[in-house]
């Protein structure tokens, strides 16, 4: 036998070291049942489709060619919450509500070209919040926990630190703007809120999204803007071109009342600021349902503002009875109206309802806000180029949930894996190290029974080993999945602000060393032109056949490993 590639492969098994009892905790399962889905499955997967499928990943990645141009847009996809276990289960729910199996199955960024891994930790905090982070990712530093654009040196609930301009730090809208760029923000939480406040806000605490919640901490909010004021009245947030999500109320005096649901708004210092936005954009469009949205005329509308709910919009799976554009149609009217700018744009979508499903210990929810999430970044895809844009998918930090036990290749990554525990009772393939599904873990000191159960409902909720009234996030690493421009520069594990100096880089916006001024870089860098739409399993792996040396090389790679492989 011939050791063609000069590779030795040791397989050891510890079996014999540590015996049978780990797996003796597998589920059972029908015999007669496993053995017609094993000839299916044989007949499907066998060592030829394994082969030829690895082989196809390989070509593939050999085939990948940098994209060393400057990003004229960026668009930066931020799934709250969104861990790799998130995404794993999202994808297989993906899988399953096609019929499929679900393991198999592909998000639209998984097919990205590059990935890497964020470490989500923040300056004074192990497990990060959704602010702290948002200044990692959008402005460039690490920072202290529930702050907003600001460093290390403030105070929490400190309005004077909150407003000493040493204090504060600029955001890649700031950036962008500077440099004659479009800009935007979409998402499915209230636009005040963390995510969404990262790109425009200082606050010594991210709950400041009004005057009220200020008055909470006797904050004076003539002296202290509050979020929403910097939203509107100050830079960069007065000049988005584009901003869309929920929390209409955090917007609006008491003595208005919110059109969908007749609540008082939450102002306590009588300021309408969307009526004040609407003054200030005389040429902009402020809409608050799904119809008017769609029916946009994006040609005549120079800024757009559509707030949809009076606090955050309504998880997709609950919103049946509200006329609540998807985060898809949302993210597809923001580049429309943001393409229009010869000079560019940087836009911020995020999925946030996929924390907050989280949060609620209510997995089922938050794999259809991470699919929703998905079909978003689908709509970018149709609607951009990747030889001038840079999209990036990531999460600002990550959560509790876990897939466990050993179910059957296709089990309803929602359902139950068999009586494998030692007290013979089924259990969850997902479930939460903590959080408010407590209550479906233990009572009696004994483990529920949830056999008769129907784990696959809306309002279930996935066990949990310690009683918390909202589940918490978790601190492992997230991911990086990107494409277009300098989307290699994403090929490794990061600290998370590194996100914000790849996007200035690419971009050539912001104070720092970018593409425009690396002296390695030519001058003037013409854009490739597009490719043939490729079959590939990878996205934009197929451009460097515009290049002959790497496609003599794939070819002569390629005879190699079949001659191998037909040996």
């Amino acid at each position: 036998m011939h050791d063609t590639f000069g590779l030795a492969f040791v397989l050891s098994s510890t079996a014999g070291v540590h015996g049978d009892e780990h797996h003796h905790s597998r589920p059972l399962r029908d015999s007669a049942t496993d053995v017609n889905n094993k000839a299916e499955q044989s007949a499907k997967e066998d060592a030829a489709y394994w082969t030829q499928l690895g082989q196809q990943l390989l070509f593939d990645e050999l085939a990948k060619q940098r994209i060393n141009s400057q990003a004229k847009n960026i668009i930066l996809f931020l799934g709250d919450g969104m861990s790799i276990s998130t995404v794993t289960a999202a994808r297989i729910y993906k899988g399953q509500k096609a019929g499929k199996t679900g393991e198999e199955e592909q998000l639209h960024f998984d097919r990205f070209p590059y990935a890497a891994l964020s470490k989500t930790y923040c300056t004074d905090i192990q497990v990060a919040d959704s602010a702290c982070t948002a200044t990692a990712y959008l402005c460039g530093i690490k920072t202290d926990v529930d702050t907003l654009g600001l460093d290390v040196n403030v105070i929490k609930k400190n309005c004077s630190t909150q407003i000493d301009p040493a204090n504060q730090v600029d955001s890649v809208m700031t950036w962008a703007q500077a440099a004659n760029k479009a800009t935007g923000i979409v998402t499915t939480t209230r636009v005040t809120h963390a995510t969404p406040a990262g790109a425009y806000a200082h606050s010594a605490n991210r709950d400041w999204e009004d005057d009220y919640a200020q008055s909470f901490d006797g904050v004076d909010s003539n002296t202290c803007d509050d979020i929403a004021e910097q939203l509107v009245l100050n830079s960069p947030g007065k000049n988005l071109k584009v901003i869309l999500g929920g929390g209409r109320t955090y917007l609006t005096p008491t003595t208005t009342t919110d059109p969908e649901t007749q609540e008082a708004g939450r102002r306590r210092d009588g300021k309408n600021l969307i009526d004040q936005w609407l003054t200030d954009h005389p040429t902009g469009k402020y809409v608050t349902t799904r119809d008017e949205l769609v029916n946009l005329d994006v040609a005549g509308t120079d800024f757009l503002m559509g707030l949809f709910s009076p606090s955050h919009m309504e998880y997709f799976l609950e919103s049946s009875a509200a006329n609540n554009p998807t985060l898809e149609q949302m993210t597809r009217a923001a580049i429309q109206m943001l393409q229009k700018d010869a000079n560019g744009y940087v836009l911020l979508v995020e999925g946030g309802r996929i924390d907050q499903a989280h949060h609620d210990g209510r997995a089922k929810l938050a794999l259809e806000e991470a699919f929703q999430f998905d079909l978003a970044v689908a709509a970018a895809l149709n609607l951009t180029n990747s030889d001038d844009t840079l999209i990036m998918v990531t999460a600002d930090h990550s959560h509790t949930l876990s897939i466990n036990g050993y179910p059957k290749r296709g089990n309803d990554i929602l359902g139950l894996v068999g009586n494998a525990a030692s007290d013979l009772k089924p259990y969850t393939t997902l479930s939460y190290a903590n959080g408010p599904g407590y209550a479906n873990s233990f009572s009696g000191g004994e483990r529920q029974d949830l056999t008769d159960v129907d784990t696959t409902s809306d309002s279930f909720l996935q066990p949990a080993m310690v009683p918390l009234a909202t589940e918490s996030h978790g601190g492992d690493d997230v991911a990086i999945f990107a494409l277009g421009p300098q989307a290699h520069l994403f090929q490794g594990v990061y600290e998370q602000h590194y996100i914000a100096h790849v996007m200035s880089y690419a971009a050539c916006i912001g104070p720092g060393f970018t593409f425009c001024n690396n002296p390695a870089n030519p001058p003037s860098t013409t854009a490739i032109p597009p490719s043939t739409p490729s079959s590939s399993s990878r996205i934009g792996v197929n451009r460097s056949l515009g290049s002959i040396s790497a496609f003599k090389s794939c070819v002569w790679i390629q005879r190699l490993l079949v001659s191998v492989f037909t040996r």
